[in-house]
């Protein structure tokens, strides 16, 4: 089995060029089924996910390859809107498939969502907009059918703010009859790429960004060519990483616009940040203050952003605080870093965080990829060497981990272990 293994490192300092956002690029690539003709992507990250897609492609008749940086998309032969309930499960956005699909063949057959291993992903309110828009759905154990002989406009209602209805209810509308209207959207960065990318290839979507959107349905759409966004969590994390040790960071090919709560919050502990037209450098100095974080969905500080400030928390002297309303379930890192020894107390959905104590290195699990990131940086704070098992969640958002970080002076690697070595530490960590 493989797990990578850390040991303490001194200050981090160096430059880090950011890939293409994974939320963007999962969402995009599956809203390409929705056009009439070939589509060239710049920025797709090489990650497990991506692969996932692949498979389901060449499934569905879907031309994919990969070539000179882009990804190359050839919709025109598409046969099947039966995704196989495995692949679906493998990953959280497997569900766009069914909003891209839905409009074309009027019925698509889809797994239930699966990926992080920390709270299950509610459909609910993509359910909600397919319904909206005059689809009938039936639920089985481990798929769903969605049907709609004809898809229609409609005003949308969202009960709850939520990045992936938000884009799967557009993918679906793109070319329904009439004009749909989606209030209580999300705002996410990601939310706009999507639009961008689909209104390039001949939609009409309107509003994105903001929290109300209009959709004019449209007939067909052509290909194009388009760019992904940077990915801003994994910019974070980076920069984050900077405070563990005084080190120095600087994250390329980034969008500071997108990124202004992250920034503010580093400021506030005590990191100097510096912002360019396309980078940001963080400074740490030394001396980390506690704070309190509440996530919050776009423009608040990110969900996917309190795993690796907890791991930065650790750090600053004082009581800190995490409260996480949007995934309250989201603190499986938080057994994992006690096992370093780390004091951590779990309220409800805030974790109390006593920091400047010392850690010392042992078994770890990662559940998501973002825990991953957290335990990657307790482990380079950490005495002795860290194991941290769980990999193939950390490979589902990074297409080169250990590269990554080693740019940067961190000491890490990739490492084969006998299962049977290391079963009765894994199967510990796993399930603390």
């Amino acid at each position: 089995m493989k797990m990578i293994q850390t040991e303490l490192s001194g200050p981090l300092n160096g430059t880090v060029h950011i890939p293409g956002a994974k939320n963007s690029s999962l969402a995009i690539l599956a809203a390409a089924c929705l056009a009439d003709d070939i589509v060239k992507l710049e920025g797709i990250p090489t990650i497990e996910d991506v692969r996932v897609i692949a498979d389901i492609s060449r499934d569905i008749g879907m031309g994919f390859r990969q070539e000179k940086g882009q990804v190359i998309i050839d919709p025109r032969w598409i046969h099947s809107a039966t995704i196989d309930p495995g692949k679906a499960s493998n990953y959280r956005a497997s569900y766009y498939f069914a909003g891209a699909l839905l409009a074309k063949f009027g019925k698509v057959t889809i797994g239930f969502p699966g990926g992080d291993d920390f709270h299950a992903r509610p459909i609910d309110q993509h359910m909600k907009a397919f319904r909206a828009l005059g689809a009938e759905i039936q639920l089985f154990n481990d798929y769903y059918i969605v049907e709609a002989s004809v898809l229609r406009g409609a005003t949308i209602y969202f009960d709850t703010i939520t990045s992936g209805a938000t884009i799967n209810a557009m993918l679906a509308a793109v070319r329904a009859q009439g004009v749909t209207r989606l209030h209580n959207a999300a705002m996410d960065p990601e939310v706009v790429d999507t639009a961008a990318f689909l209104n390039l290839l001949g939609a009409r979507i309107f509003g994105a960004g903001t929290d109300s959107i209009r959709i004019e349905g449209v007939p067909y759409l052509n290909g194009g060519a388009y760019s992904i966004i940077p990915d801003r969590l994994i910019a974070g994390a980076f920069l984050m990483a900077a405070g563990l040790r005084g080190g120095r960071i600087t994250v390329k090919d980034v969008i500071p616009e997108h990124m202004g709560t992250c920034l503010a919050k580093l400021e506030e502990v005590g990191l100097q940040v510096e912002c360019g037209e396309n980078h940001i450098t963080a400074y740490g100095t030394g001396r980390l203050r506690a704070t309190r974080v509440r996530t919050g969905m776009y423009p608040g500080f990110a969900t996917d952003l309190q795993q690796p400030m907890t791991a930065l928390l650790l750090n600053a002297g004082g009581k800190s605080i995490v409260t996480d309303r949007i995934y309250p379930k989201r603190f499986a890192h938080v057994p994992q870093l006690r096992r370093l020894g780390a004091e951590i107390e779990l309220r409800k959905e805030s974790a109390f965080i006593t920091g400047g104590r010392p850690l010392q290195g042992g078994w770890v699990h990662a559940t998501d990829v973002r825990a991953g990131t957290c335990l990657i940086m307790a482990g380079l704070t950490a005495e002795g060497r860290t194991n941290i098992t769980g990999i193939e969640h950390i490979e589902r958002g990074y297409e080169d981990v250990i590269g990554s970080f080693k740019s940067i002076g961190a000491k890490l690697s990739m490492v084969e272990m006998d299962r049977e070595e290391a079963y009765p530490y894994v199967s510990k960590s796993a399930h603390q």
